[in-house]
C-alpha cells in the first residue's frame, strides 16, 4: 500500500480518524487534499459584527478581559470572557461546578492575548456569545518565547471543520501526517521539466507550503502549484481522449455533388447566414477526413444549429451512410423528427407515394413507441432505409442496429454523459463522425476545460426575419404589475400570438406545509431550480406550480374564454405530444410548463413568456427559456416574475437578463455567479469533480499553459508510460464514473 492510500487510523488513531471521517477524509491522501478554505493573519481578527445566529464559527480575536464568578444561591460558577475584533465585541461563557475548575480558562485567556474560539453563535440579554467554545491561544502551546513569536506571526489555516473536529485539531493531524513523508511517499504527476518551465516547487514541497505556510507569499506559491496540477492533470486527461479519437479509423465521408445536399440547398427558402456557412465547411470538411469528426456546435438560441447539423446528415447519407441524432427529451425527439421531415420535405419520403425517388428517410425511436411502430422504426435503422434516425436513450438499446452509422448528433449535450455518446458510437462499424450542439453559450474557459477533446465552432448570427425579445422584471409583489401580466398575455393572444407559463415545479405544496420540497426531479423536467433554489434569499418560499397555475389563470378574468393546457415531464409521452399539437395549431392559446420546454421546442406563433418565481432560476436556464418566444416575424415578450430582494445575486441574473439578449455575455456572468461545482457537473451529477482549488473563471491563463504543456507531453508518450505518476492520477481523479463531469457544462 502506498504511503497516499494509507488509512488515517493507522497513524491518527481510531477516535480521531473516525471524527475526520465525518468530514469524508479516510485516508492520508484525503487529509492532504482538504485544503484550508481561508488563512486567518493573526493581526487581522475576524469580522465579529458579520457573524450569524446559529452558525457554527472559528473566530479569531484578542481577549479584554476574562472574570470569574460564583453563583451564591444554586452552587457553581461562571467564567465570562469578551473578545474583540477592535470594533465589536463577543461573549465567552464557560460554567463550572466551583470557581477552582475555570480557574484554568481564566490564566489562558489573558488580556491582550490572541486565539481562534469555535463555537455555535447565540445571544444572551442582546448580546452575541458562545458557550462552552472550543480555543486555541496562539503561541500558548509551544515550549519557548522564540517559538511562540514565530508561531504568533505566521498565517492560521482556517480548515473547513466540524463541531467535534475543529478547525486546529485538523491542523495538528495535516502537520503530524506531513511530518511522517518523503518525497518517495508523495508521487508528482508534473514532470520536473514541466515544473522546471512553470518555475513551481514539487507536490509535497506545494502541501508544506500550503498546510504550514511561513508567509500568506508561501501559501500562495502551493496554492498556486496545486492549482495548476489539477488543471494538468484535467487536460492531460483531455489530451489523451483527442490522441484516442484521432488515432480511430473512420469512414470518410465527402460532399456528393448533385446528391441531397445540393438538392436541399437550392430548395432552401432563405439564405444562409455567414456563421452557417463557415461552420458548415468546418464541418464538410471534418466529414471527409478518414478519422473521426468530434466538433462542439455552439449557438445562440435561434442561430440556425438545426440547420448546419442536417446539412451534415445529407452528406453523410450522400456518402452511403446513416446519421443518429440523440435528444434529452421524447418531446424534443419528436419535434426534431417532425421539424427535419418538413425542412426536407418530398426528400424525406423516399419511396413513398409522391416522395422523391432518391430521397431518404426519417425515423423516430422513443421508448413510449407502440409494439409496430417500434418495430418499423428498427428496421428503417437496420436496414438503411432511414437515412436519419431520432431518438432518446432508446437509440441506445441493444437491439437498435444500424446499417452504417457515420455520424452521430448530441443535441443538448449537458443532458448526457461519456457513456451515453460512446454507446452510440459503438453502433458504428467504425468510429462515426460526432457532433456535439448546445444552445447554452460556453465560455471560452469552460469550453477549454469541459469540452477540451472535441473542436468547437460557434453560431453567433440570428438569421434574417427573427424579432427582438424585450424583457420585463415583474414584482411579484405588485399587483398592478402582476394584473398587466395577464392583461399582456390576452393582448397577445387577441392577435394571433400563443403564450407559454412557465413554472419551477409541477404540484402545489400540501395545505400547511410550507416548508415541503420545493422542486421535483423527473427524467424530463431535470434541474428545474436553478442557484436561486432552497438556501438563497427566499430559498424556502413556496414556489408555484404548474397544475395550481393553470386553475388560476382558467378563473383569471383577463384570461376569459382562452384555453389554458399543460405540459410536464410525468405526463405520458403521447399526452405530451397532443399537447404541444394543440399549442401548436392554437386550439390552446396559453401553456403552462416546467421547463420541459427550455430546449429546443418551436413554436414561431409564441410570442410571450411569463416566468413564474425566475429569480429561481439560473442564468443560462432563464435565456434557454426565452428563446422559446420571438421565434417568428411578430417580437417577442418576456415578463420574469420575481420576488428576489434588490442587490442579491437572483436579483443579478433577472436585472442581467433583461438588460441583454447577448447569450455569450450572459453565460460568463452566469459563470461568475455559479458555484465552480456547477460549471463542471457535480451538483448535477452527484458526484465530485475532483477540482478542490482550480477556478474556472479565475484560472483562464494557468489553464491555458497547463492546456499546453499537457498536450506536448502526451503527444511524446501517449499512454503515459514514463509517466506513471500521471496516469494514476488520472485514473484516481476521472474513473469511470466520475469522468462523466467532463463532458456537463
Amino acid at each position: 500500500m502506498s504511503r497516499l492510500a494509507e488509512p488515517l487510523a493507522r497513524l491518527l488513531g481510531t477516535r480521531t480518524a473516525n471524527a475526520l471521517a465525518k468530514l469524508g477524509l479516510v485516508t492520508v491522501d484525503d487529509l492532504l487534499r482538504h485544503y484550508p478554505r481561508r488563512y486567518a493573519d493573526p493581526g487581522q481578527p475576524t469580522d465579529i459584527g458579520s457573524l450569524q445566529l446559529g452558525e457554527h464559527v472559528s473566530v479569531l480575536a484578542h481577549v479584554v478581559h476574562a472574570r470569574v464568578a460564583s453563583f451564591a444561591s444554586r452552587g457553581g460558577a461562571r467564567l465570562e470572557a469578551v473578545v474583540t475584533d477592535g470594533q465589536h465585541q463577543l461573549t465567552l461563557t464557560f460554567f463550572g461546578k466551583s470557581a477552582g475548575a475555570l480557574r484554568y480558562h481564566e490564566q489562558r485567556l489573558t488580556p491582550g492575548a490572541s486565539g481562534v474560539f469555535s463555537g455555535t453563535v447565540g445571544e444572551y440579554r442582546g448580546k452575541r456569545q458562545l458557550t462552552h467554545p472550543d480555543y486555541l491561544m496562539i503561541g500558548a502551546e509551544v515550549e519557548d518565547d522564540e517559538t511562540a513569536l514565530y508561531e504568533a506571526s505566521r498565517p492560521i489555516p482556517m480548515y473547513p471543520a466540524t463541531a467535534s473536529m475543529q478547525t486546529w485539531k485538523i491542523q495538528r493531524c495535516v502537520r503530524t501526517v506531513l511530518d511522517t513523508l518523503s518525497e518517495d511517499d508523495v508521487p508528482d504527476p508534473v514532470p520536473a521539466a514541466v515544473r522546471d518551465r512553470a518555475h513551481l516547487p514539487g507536490r509535497l514541497d506545494a502541501l508544506r507550503l500550503v498546510h504550514r505556510p511561513a508567509t500568506s507569499a508561501d501559501a500562495h506559491q502551493g496554492r498556486h502549484r496545486l492549482r495548476f496540477e489539477e488543471a494538468f492533470v484535467l487536460q492531460a486527461a483531455l489530451a489523451q481522449r483527442r490522441a484516442r479519437t484521432a488515432a480511430e479509423d473512420a469512414t470518410a465521408r465527402p460532399a456528393r455533388p448533385g446528391g441531397l445536399l445540393d438538392r436541399f440547398d437550392a430548395a432552401l427558402p432563405f439564405t444562409l447566414t455567414d456563421g452557417q456557412v463557415a461552420v458548415g465547411k468546418e464541418v464538410a470538411d471534418d466529414l471527409a477526413q478518414a478519422r473521426p469528426m468530434q466538433r462542439l456546435l455552439q449557438g445562440e438560441v435561434g442561430s440556425g444549429k438545426t440547420v448546419v447539423a442536417l446539412r451534415a446528415m445529407l452528406q453523410v447519407i450522400d456518402a452511403g451512410g446513416q446519421a443518429a441524432l440523440l435528444a434529452p427529451t421524447e418531446v424534443l425527439a419528436a419535434q426534431h423528427a417532425r421539424t427535419l421531415r418538413a425542412m426536407l420535405g418530398p426528400l424525406a419520403e423516399g419511396g413513398l407515394l409522391g416522395g422523391d425517388a432518391d430521397g431518404t428517410r426519417v425515423a423516430l425511436l422513443t421508448g413510449s413507441l407502440g409494439a409496430a411502430a417500434r418495430k418499423e422504426a428498427l428496421l428503417q435503422a437496420a436496414s438503411g432505409e432511414a437515412g436519419i434516425v431520432v431518438g432518446t436513450h432508446a437509440l441506445l438499446g441493444e437491439h437498435v442496429q444500424f446499417a452504417d452509422l457515420g455520424l452521430v448528433v448530441v443535441d443538448e449535450q449537458h443532458r448526457f454523459g461519456v457513456e451515453q455518446r460512446d454507446a452510440l458510437r459503438a453502433k458504428g462499424r467504425v468510429s462515426p463522425h460526432l457532433l456535439v450542439m448546445t444552445a447554452t453559450p460556453i465560455p471560452r474557459t469552460v469550453a477549454m476545460t469541459v469540452f477540451g477533446d472535441l473542436e468547437v465552432s460557434s453560431l453567433t448570427q440570428i438569421p434574417a426575419g427573427r424579432s427582438g425579445i424585450q424583457t420585463v422584471v415583474v414584482p411579484a409583489g405588485n399587483p398592478r404589475w402582476l394584473e398587466r401580466t395577464w392583461q399582456r398575455v390576452r393582448e397577445e393572444v387577441d392577435a394571433g400570438h400563443r403564450a407559454y407559463v412557465v413554472c419551477p415545479r409541477i404540484h402545489p405544496d400540501s395545505p400547511g406545509s410550507p416548508e415541503a420540497p420545493t422542486a421535483i426531479a423527473e427524467s424530463d423536467d431535470a434541474d428545474l431550480v436553478g442557484p436561486g433554489g432552497p438556501g438563497e434569499e427566499g430559498g424556502n418560499a413556496p414556489l408555484r406550480a404548474v397544475l395550481e397555475v393553470a386553475e388560476a389563470l382558467r378563473a383569471t378574468p383577463a384570461l376569459a374564454g382562452l384555453e389554458v393546457d399543460v405540459l410536464h415531464g410525468q405526463l405520458p409521452p403521447a399526452e405530451k405530444d397532443a399537447v404541444m399539437a394543440r399549442f401548436a395549431e392554437g386550439t390552446s392559446q396559453v401553456l403552462v410548463s416546467t421547463t420541459v420546454i427550455e430546449v429546443g421546442v418551436d413554436v414561431p406563433e409564441a410570442t410571450v413568456m411569463v416566468v413564474y418565481d425566475a429569480d429561481r432560476f439560473g442564468l443560462s436556464q432563464l435565456h434557454q427559456l426565452r428563446g422559446r418566444v420571438g421565434r417568428g416575424s411578430a417580437a417577442g415578450l418576456c415578463l420574469l416574475i420575481s420576488a428576489a430582494e434588490p442587490a442579491t445575486p437572483a436579483a443579478a441574473r433577472v436585472e442581467a437578463l433583461a438588460e441583454t439578449t447577448d447569450g455569450f455575455r450572459l453565460a460568463q456572468l452566469d459563470l461568475e455567479l455559479r458555484a465552480e461545482g456547477d460549471v463542471l457537473g457535480a451538483a448535477q451529477s452527484g458526484r465530485t469533480s475532483g477540482l478542490r482549488l482550480l477556478r474556472v473563471v479565475k484560472d483562464a491563463d494557468l489553464i491555458e499553459e497547463a492546456r499546453r504543456e499537457s498536450a506536448d507531453v502526451v503527444a511524446a508518450d501517449p499512454d503515459l508510460t514514463d509517466h506513471p505518476a500521471l496516469a494514476d492520477a488520472i485514473a484516481a481523479q476521472l474513473d469511470a464514473g466520475q469522468e462523466e463531469f467532463l463532458e456537463r457544462a
